[in-house]
């Protein structure tokens, strides 16, 4: 286990910002995306059909929004417990998955995590950005979701190289994520005054518009939209594909979906320093939107490809730039900021493998259900640009 006692205060800083990006690893990118890789192999074995995987993500999704809901009154000083708490949680439904046969008991646990995967979220960001006080850490913590996302893309993918099952997959995610949690559990406990000799790098304000409460509630409708308009690409992105390519693993695709998330936190934040709020966040959102579009061109490995790279990359970039513009809203408004933005996203994506599964049903593609996607981050893009 590691300490970040004794380092320089620059070293602690890192070091406190990379126990961050743990947490969202463990808690997000294995609890909440695993499912997408592990989907066409549990469809495969007969575990779960198109329609129960449709309500298993759905499930999840309305966890996601239970715990936000469940957290609105967090404080920053609750917020290590909370990261303990809610990444053990994580790793214990990874364990339960490695086992259980029912389709009612799988969508019953991915309910579950949905909530852990909040939890994990909102947690992580009070700890680092407010009870630790090392806002400058944000890139770093966000980047932890595409970091997880790759990692355990790759296990699912040397599983099924393997011709493991499903079952031995999911217990090997469980137990990598319990390595990690193991590394940085002292990190964690880390007293809140640790960096109270490290300078901090001057920050410059997200937006210059004055803080009013119409724009917190513009801002948590555009955020609802996002989460809508990225899901369906992130929860059926390698099923996309499966079938159709020979000597390529689709889980390898959504690998390159996680890899673009890792910089495009770092990337989008220099662009916010550079461009601006507005500019940046409109940016973000209409390539995104032509990331999730292109499949409905194409489900060829070239397109889908390029539509990971592209929502990928901004997905989590969306994350970086809305959620200090929150911070910076959230003193005009009577709850927790953060927690409401993860529940607007939770909200959004409940929406999305719903309408995907009833559209699906109807015409038997996902091409409409991406387009409703694509336009619902257009439109975000616009009221951004008001």
């Amino acid at each position: 286990m590691i300490s970040a006692s004794h380092y320089r205060p620059e070293t602690k800083a890192l070091l406190l910002s990379l126990a961050g990006c743990v947490v969202l690893v463990i808690g997000m990118g294995y609890g909440r995306f695993a499912f997408t890789g592990i989907l066409p192999v549990m469809i495969k074995e007969n575990l779960l059909t198109l329609r129960a995987g449709n309500l298993a993500a759905s499930a999840n999704y309305a966890g996601y929004l239970l715990g936000a809901l469940l957290l609105s009154k967090a404080r920053p000083a609750d917020a290590r417990v909370l990261c303990i708490g809610s990444v053990l949680a994580t790793v214990v439904c990874l364990l339960v998955l490695a086992w259980i046969p029912s389709a009612a008991m799988i969508i019953a646990v991915r309910g579950l995590a949905g909530v852990c995967s909040a939890v994990t979220l909102i947690s992580a960001s009070l700890w680092l950005l407010q009870h630790m006080k090392h806002a400058h850490g944000a890139p770093f913590l966000y980047a932890g979701v595409g970091l997880g996302i790759f990692i355990s893309a790759e296990l699912i993918s040397f599983g099924k190289a393997l011709a493991l099952s499903s079952h031995v997959i999911w217990g090997l995610c469980a137990l990598s994520s319990g390595i990690l949690l193991v590394l940085i559990f002292r990190l964690l406990n880390s007293p809140a005054d640790i960096l109270i000799d490290y300078r901090r790098p001057e920050q410059i304000s997200s937006s210059p518009d004055a803080a009013t409460r119409e724009k917190a509630i513009k801002l948590l409708f555009i955020y609802g939209l996002s989460g809508f308009g990225y899901i369906i690409t992130a929860t059926y992105l390698p099923l996309f594909l499966s079938g159709s390519l020979s000597g390529i693993d689709p889980v390898q695709v959504w690998a390159v979906f996680g890899l673009a998330a890792v910089p495009s936190c770092f990337i989008w934040h220099k662009f916010v320093l550079k461009y601006g709020y507005r500019h940046s966040f409109m940016m973000n959102l209409w390539v995104q939107a032509v990331g999730v579009f292109l499949p409905v061109f194409s489900h060829s490995l070239v397109f889908c490809l390029a539509s990971a790279l592209f929502v990928g990359f901004t997905f989590m970039g969306t994350v970086t730039i809305a959620l200090p513009e929150a911070k910076r809203l959230a003193h005009i408004v009577s709850f927790n900021m953060i927690a409401a933005m993860t529940a607007v996203y939770g909200i959004g994506q409940i929406a999305g493998p719903l309408i995907a599964g009833m559209l699906y049903s109807v015409s038997g593609s996902f091409d409409f259900s991406l387009t409703a996607a694509a336009a619902s981050l257009l439109i975000a893009g616009l009221l951004v640009a008001r």
